[in-house]
């Protein structure tokens, strides 16, 4: 990458900068005496001050920061038309560095931005928010704001950057932005939902496909839906109970081949079963058994239309006793057969059939 070149050449140049040639015999080196710089941390600070210098002038936007560890952005237009609806300028998410500050009098977009972990601070519209996981705030044009980490490890936030005569009201309908307090943050009791639709916006927007603009209007539109539906009373914060909520979740996600029932879940988290319950009737529209057989089934209907496996070796796979029970619990989520799904020859995931409550 450019900034690894850049930072190595500036290092290289400052270390062979304490290197002498001692000796040279016939036009050939014999002797070469390096003197080891005598405050390496210095060295290593002047390169990264180098690096982010260049960063900063090789392509990124000027109200891009730098003070990051780590990024993934895309660009759709920089330069769009203000007689748009609704434009997705540009997006991404970063981690930022211990010392992040961003002090901006303007900014030439409306942007949202979503904490997805870590601490921080943000004064905009005259008041002063603490950020956590879970915060979503906005600014736009002409309005003054400041974004401060506040902890060693940096937060780590998405961000999406629009343009579009809709702009405000949809602002408005997500409530981030009042009548009488101007922009503020709010938090959401569901950052999984939020998380997923930035990746998905990421994704779609950096590949740069057919209709890429449409797509990302349409992500916007639902993000700002989806935080206007999970937003918390004014006041409140994220429940605790939620933070066991998401890891729960991610524990199922990453285990579900493995999980059988409620109680493996429950017993694999360190809760009780009928806690575990209570958590999914909190903030889940499904059961905790439930969402397990759809990250199941979810698996096997990929098996059986990707790799084109029958519907027994799918059953042995997720170590059902045999492949009509396997048929049953596949029917229950998806309102069909897996033969069916097979014979339909659909390239397409089926339509999942929810259903509430928990078996254990």
């Amino acid at each position: 990458m450019l900034w690894q070149v850049l930072i190595s050449s500036h290092f290289l140049i400052r270390v062979f900068a304490r290197t002498e040639v001692r000796k040279v015999r016939g036009g050939r080196l014999e002797s070469l005496h390096f003197h080891p710089p005598s405050n390496w941390a210095q060295v290593v600070k002047e390169a990264s001050q180098f690096m982010t210098q260049r960063i900063s002038n090789d392509g990124l936007p000027e109200f891009v920061s730098t003070q990051v560890s780590e990024a993934r952005r895309f660009f759709l237009n920089l330069n769009p038309s203000q007689q748009h609806d609704l434009l997705v300028v540009c997006g991404g998410v970063e981690r930022m560095r211990p010392e992040y500050e961003v002090n901006r009098q303007d900014f030439p977009y409306y942007a949202v931005e979503f904490v997805a972990e870590g601490e921080g601070v943000l004064n905009i519209s005259g008041n002063e928010y603490q950020l956590s996981a879970g915060s979503v705030f906005a600014y736009g044009p002409r309005v003054p704001h400041t974004i401060r980490n506040v902890t060693n490890k940096g937060m780590r936030k998405y961000y999406v950057d629009f343009i579009g005569k809709d702009s405000l009201r949809l602002l408005i309908e997500a409530g981030v932005l009042g009548d009488s307090v101007g922009y503020t943050a709010v938090g959401v009791a569901s950052l999984r939902d939020l998380t997923e639709i930035f990746e998905m916006l990421i994704r779609d927007a950096s590949a740069n496909g057919p209709m890429v603009s449409e797509i990302s209007e349409s992500l916007l539109k639902l993000l700002l839906i989806k935080i206007a539906q999970h937003r918390l009373p004014e006041g409140s914060s994220m429940p605790r109970a939620y933070a066991t909520f998401e890891r729960t979740c991610r524990y199922i996600d990453q285990h579900f081949l493995k999980l059988h029932t409620a109680r493996d879940i429950a017993a694999d988290c360190g809760i009780t079963a009928i806690y575990l319950s209570r958590l999914f009737g909190r903030f889940s529209e499904c059961g905790a058994y439930q969402y397990l057989q759809h990250k199941k089934m979810n698996y096997a209907a990929g098996l059986l239309m990707n790799e084109g496996l029958l519907v027994k070796d799918v059953a042995a796979r997720l170590t059902f006793s045999d492949q009509f029970q396997f048929s049953r619990a596949f029917k229950r989520v998806y309102g069909i057969a897996p033969t069916h799904l097979m014979q339909s020859g659909t390239s397409g995931q089926p339509q999942q059939n929810p259903r509430r409550g928990d078996s254990v």
